[in-house]
């Protein structure tokens, strides 16, 4: 078996998490892998073209081929597998209207020419089941080794809440910043970590800013005491896949989140972080976690725990191994859909 990664970045975190951690595994069962970044220009479209014929697999990471690159790719390629970990039919929380026609139907070719397809919820494998039936969920895991806990036994006189994503996302932090300044006033000795690479000030509450890499990024979680995750109730929202509570739980830090999509899936209120939607909310359940140590451990713990059972890389790479490996594949110019 001889599979070819076709990926968005080597930095890209799609990337990183959901192909890059499991060559190990997939090497162990002997299955052979290649990962090459997206052809960037028509030339070296017409190269790849020329060796997926060589995979029993092609995996594409998200993109979304336009029709006539779709429809040539697919004559060459033996099978294909679609893996996708956001709601890349709809428009995102910045835009005036989720809807798009035009995503939506390069979407559904995209899945209709899949022999398989790999969602990252149960939101996003509703999408992609009104257009086929060859859909299994796979979420974005993390490698809980490297996500060790952290140490509860140091001491310090701050309370960090923290914050990890990239530029794209920092907008639902950013629209908490009058949160942040009343939180600031209320509780002196509590600072906001950002960990990204790009970042906002707050006038009221000291704001750590963590320039992002994969070699301090556990180190750096390891530093909060209180992960969030804001999001808005949207669509775009609803596709999310949860992996900064999962790096906050890899840790062992409680999270508080917005209740929508995965999220209510991995955080049990009260039990390993807490809900949270308007502003009076989030002051309460932070306010809770800052003044209740014994309570931060408590839920972190239980995250942790969470991620050993449901969401790690060994956890999750049965799965997909059972994608790469099937056991009754019928492909798809002999299946009696039409694309």
């Amino acid at each position: 078996m001889k599979v070819l990664f076709l990926i968005q970045g080597w930095q890209v975190a799609a990337s990183r998490y959901r192909v890059l951690q499991y060559l190990p595994y997939l090497h162990a069962v002997g299955i052979k892998t290649d990962v090459a970044l997206y052809p960037a220009s028509l030339g070296e479209f017409m190269k790849l073209l020329g060796i997926i014929g060589d995979y029993d697999t092609i995996f594409l990471q998200r993109k979304r081929f336009l029709r006539p690159f779709l429809d040539i790719f697919r004559l060459k390629a033996k099978r294909v597998v679609f893996d996708f970990d956001d709601a890349i039919m709809f428009r995102n929380s910045k835009a005036s209207s989720p809807y798009s026609k035009t995503r939506l139907k390069r979407f559904a070719n995209m899945v209709k020419a899949s022999d398989f397809v790999i969602a990252g919820n149960s939101f996003l494998k509703d999408q992609a089941s009104k257009f086929t039936d060859r859909v299994v969920i796979i979420p974005t895991p993390i490698e809980d080794e490297r996500y060790s806990m952290k140490d509860y036994t140091i001491q310090k006189d701050n309370v960090a809440i923290g914050w990890i994503g990239d530029h794209g996302s920092i907008h639902y932090l950013e629209k908490m910043r009058p949160m942040f300044e009343r939180l600031g006033k209320l509780y002196r000795h509590v600072e906001l970590h950002i960990i990204c690479d790009t970042f906002f000030d707050c006038e009221h509450i000291k704001v750590v800013k963590k320039r992002w890499s994969s070699e301090t990024e556990v180190e750096d979680l390891k530093a909060l005491d209180i992960g969030i995750m804001p999001l808005l109730d949207d669509l775009w929202s609803w596709g999310k896949c949860g992996l900064k509570i999962l790096q906050y739980f890899g840790v062992g830090v409680p999270a508080v989140c917005t209740p929508v999509g995965i999220n209510v899936d991995i955080v049990k209120d009260g039990v390993n972080g807490l809900y949270a939607k308007t502003e009076e909310e989030w002051i309460r359940a932070l306010s809770f976690l800052i003044e209740n140590p014994d309570k931060r451990k408590e839920m972190g713990i239980r995250g942790h725990e969470v991620v050993k059972t449901s969401f790690s890389v060994k956890a999750c790479a049965p799965k997909l191994i059972d994608v790469l490996y099937p056991k009754n594949h019928i492909p798809i110019e002999q299946s009696k859909r039409i694309y």
